[in-house]
């Protein structure tokens, strides 16, 4: 797969915009010639701090809550989005960048990042999260079914918060978000979803174990029929692309 250099080379530290150290960044870490699916923890550091630093600005949102002052830049107002919109930035085979923009009251319903590592930072408003993790031992296979353990019930994120991070076995790999109020949330995947490569996206229903708290039996179902997403322009500052072969 061959990606095209989109624009002019990178500029000078002291003017590269934030995106694009992101960008950088995120395709230093996960090359296939670097390791990939192995960051390090001072990586992951890295690329937290970067995501803590962005600002809706910094991929084209505008996230103020004033619509008759809205902004007039060409910025995507985000208090007017009225379905869950998704705002393509960057996809290469080893990770991907984006946004996903909801309105209060929307919902994603529990899915799981197979064999991923996925950072999140929400730009503005504030979602609250539903988060399991399989519970597995070394002789475990992939399961579709199955125990899992909660690792968050009903956890409030609200910007600014810092950037979460989740691992192919831990961190909550398989979750929900629901918006309290119109937000925002700027997502890295490294790999990201591919059928062909066995990494789907895959919905679960949850049955807690009122028994043994903490834990539930998640069961494989279709894809909802009420989940819809939209699709919007990346419309922030433009993204200079390494060409990458693979």
């Amino acid at each position: 797969m061959l990606n095209k250099r989109l624009t002019t080379p990178f500029r000078s530290s002291t003017e590269m915009s934030k995106i694009q150290r992101l960008y950088n960044a995120s395709s230093s870490i996960f090359s296939a010639e670097r390791g990939g699916l192995n960051p390090t923890f001072n990586q992951i550091r890295w690329l937290q701090d970067l995501l803590d630093a962005m600002e809706p600005a910094d991929v084209g949102i505008d996230g103020s809550s004033d619509y008759e002052n809205k902004s007039q830049d060409g910025l995507i107002f985000g208090q007017a989005i009225a379905q869950i919109t998704y705002i393509h930035i960057h996809e290469s085979d080893h990770f991907s960048i984006g946004v996903f923009c909801f309105p209060a009251g929307a919902k994603i319903p529990l899915h799981d990042h197979p064999r991923m590592v996925v950072l999140s930072k929400v730009l503005y408003g504030s979602a609250r999260v539903k988060s399991y993790d399989w519970v597995t031992t070394p002789k475990s296979k992939p399961n579709m079914s199955g125990l899992a353990k909660v690792v968050a019930e009903n956890q409030l994120l609200q910007a600014p918060c810092k950037a979460s991070v989740l691992f192919p076995r831990s961190g909550g790999n398989i979750h929900s978000f629901t918006a309290v109020t119109p937000c925002a949330i700027l997502d890295v995947l490294a790999p990201p979803y591919s059928e062909e490569l066995g990494r789907p996206s895959t919905y679960f229903s949850d049955i807690p174990i009122a028994s043994v708290p903490g834990f539930a039996i998640l069961e494989k179902i279709e894809m909802p029929d009420d989940l819809n997403v939209a699709g919007a322009p990346y419309v922030g500052p433009e993204l200079s692309v390494d060409i990458d072969f693979c």
